[in-house]
C-alpha cells in the first residue's frame, strides 16, 4: 500500500492506498513545535486505526510547502515506518511542465494539484485549492502548469479580522440567514462566505477569459464543499486531489 502526505500550514493531509484505489483519508492539524518521534507515533498510529502497520506499506511519496517540517516528517517515516520518502522537489518526473518564471517556487501541492487535474478531468483547467492560502492555477490542454493567483485563505481572512479590529468577535465559518446580516456574527459571516464566493467567481470569470470558455473549474482542500454549494461557478469537487497527484506521481517515478 501506498501513503500519501500532504505537509501544508494548516493541516497535514494523509492517504493510503491500495492500487488506484484511496481506503483511508485523514486531515490533521499542521503542528509547527512537533518533533520527527511524535510525527512517527502519529503516524503509525493512524495506520493501526485501519488496521495497518509499517509491514503493508510499499511506499511513500510526501509533498510539503513547510520546509522546516519536511526533514521531521522524513526523519519520522524512515525512523517508525522504514520506509524513505519519496519527496516531491526538483527531479522528480511529474509529467507536467511547469511554466513559471522560477519552477522552483511553485509549491509541491500545486504541482501535485496539475498533474491530478491533468490526468483525472483534462485541460484547461483552473484548479482551486481552499487551505490556508487559496491558490488559483491555470493548466492548459497539453497538461502545461501555466501560473495563477494566490490570496488568503478564508479561515486566515477570520482570523485577521477578530485580530485586527478591536470590536470584532471571532466567529464560525457557517451560512448567515441573509446576505444582509442583522448582527455583528452574521454580518462578519455575510462578509467572509458571501465575499469570497463573490471572489472567486470574479477570479473565475477572469481565468476563463485567457484559458477559453471550455476551462473546467475543479476545487480542493477542506473549504471546496463549502464554497462550491454556493456557487455554479465550480465544476468539480476533488477533496483528495493532491493525495491523488501524490499517487500518480509516485507511479511516475517507480
Amino acid at each position: 500500500m501506498l501513503l500519501t502526505i500532504d505537509i501544508g500550514n494548516t493541516n497535514l493531509t494523509l492517504g493510503l492506498y491500495e492500487g488506484k484505489t484511496l481506503k483511508s483519508h485523514w486531515r490533521l492539524s499542521t503542528d509547527h513545535k512537533r518533533m520527527p518521534d511524535e510525527y512517527g507515533l502519529q503516524l503509525l498510529g493512524v495506520l493501526h486505526q485501519v488496521g495497518c502497520d509499517e509491514e503493508c506499506l510499499t511506499g511513500i511519496c510526501l509533498a510539503s510547502v513547510v520546509p522546516h517540517l519536511t526533514r521531521h516528517v522524513e526523519q519520522a517515516c524512515e525512523e517508525y515506518l522504514h520506509i524513505k520518502p519519496l519527496i516531491v522537489d526538483v527531479g522528480v518526473k511529474t509529467g507536467v511542465r511547469i511554466l513559471y518564471e522560477d519552477p522552483r517556487a511553485v509549491g509541491a501541492d500545486r504541482v501535485a494539484d496539475a498533474v491530478a487535474v491533468h490526468k483525472l478531468y483534462g485541460g484547461p483547467a483552473c484548479v482551486i485549492d481552499f487551505g490556508t492560502a487559496t491558490t488559483f492555477n491555470a493548466v492548459n490542454a497539453q497538461g502545461e502548469y501555466l501560473g495563477g493567483a494566490i490570496t488568503a485563505g478564508i479561515n486566515l481572512s477570520a482570523s485577521a479580522l477578530f485580530q485586527h479590529a478591536a470590536k470584532l468577535p471571532p466567529v464560525d465559518l457557517a451560512r448567515p440567514p441573509s446576505v444582509v446580516g442583522k448582527n455583528t456574527v452574521h454580518a462578519m459571516q455575510s462578509g467572509l462566505l458571501f465575499g469570497y464566493v463573490s471572489m472567486v467567481e470574479g477570479m473565475v470569470s477572469r481565468f476563463r477569459e485567457e484559458l477559453g470558455a471550455e476551462m473546467k473549474v475543479v476545487a480542493t482542500g477542506g473549504l471546496a464543499k463549502s464554497i462550491a454549494e454556493e456557487t455554479d461557478a465550480i465544476d468539480i469537487i476533488a477533496p483528495w486531489l493532491t493525495l491523488e497527484g501524490l499517487r500518480l506521481i509516485w507511479e511516475m517515478n517507480q
